[in-house]
């Protein structure tokens, strides 16, 4: 059995839109899947970058693009009322109701469904209350430990090469987005390709540096 480290931020349509998928591309497949609350800003800024919704023209290309993958996959997204918007709440949220600040899968959908439902602003402090009602985490958010876990997550993460969200991590293996589900079902099948193409597709010089 496999071990799928999946690294994921609320604040990602990406993230959302594979969560859904998952279930139905990893059918039949024998694994143990971990989520992985991780801070996308704090990764941007690590690979000095910025977000595909603070870009003109990638933002709007963006909104785009996932409002018709969801409508291609068959999943309910609806725009927030602002995006992007300050997810640090919402993750300690989600790393406060498990003791070792891996939440379940009922708490990741119950989170992300409150972003990516009913077009509310995901960080209005009245709906954050009642999603805390709802989730009855084990610690309060707001707990040092808490803090400290969300922080190791986001670490541990950029340490095995993770750039951004949503990310699959397998074995040696690092799976980033939507698109990516097939090609990591096609490694958890015992696809061959991996054998060689993996490291050759990666072993390409680099040219122009800026």
């Amino acid at each position: 059995m496999k071990t799928i480290t999946c690294y994921l931020d609320f604040i990602s349509p990406y993230a959302y839109l594979a969560f859904e998928a998952l279930p139905q591309s990893l059918m039949g497949v024998s694994h143990r899947m971990l989520y992985k609350p991780v801070l996308f800003a704090a990764m941007l800024k690590h690979h000095g970058q910025l977000g595909p919704a603070e870009i003109a023209g990638k933002r709007e290309w963006t909104y785009r693009q996932v409002v018709w993958q969801a409508k291609q996959l068959g999943v309910q997204l609806d725009m927030p009322q602002a995006h992007p918007f300050n997810p640090l709440a919402l993750l300690r949220l989600a790393v406060a109701c498990s003791a070792e600040g891996e939440p379940n899968r009922y708490v990741c959908e119950t989170i992300f469904k409150h972003v990516w439902h009913g077009g509310a602003a995901a960080d209005d402090a009245a709906r954050l209350q009642a999603l805390t009602q709802q989730l009855a985490p084990q610690r309060s958010a707001d707990a040092s430990e808490v803090k400290d876990q969300l922080k190791a997550n986001t670490e541990e993460a950029i340490a095995r090469g993770v750039f951004g969200v949503p990310t699959f991590y397998v074995d040696d293996k690092v799976f980033w987005g939507l698109d990516s589900l097939p090609m990591m079902r096609a490694y958890l099948d015992g696809d061959q390709w991996f054998d060689s193409a993996w490291d050759a597709a990666a072993s390409i010089q680099q040219g122009i540096k800026r």
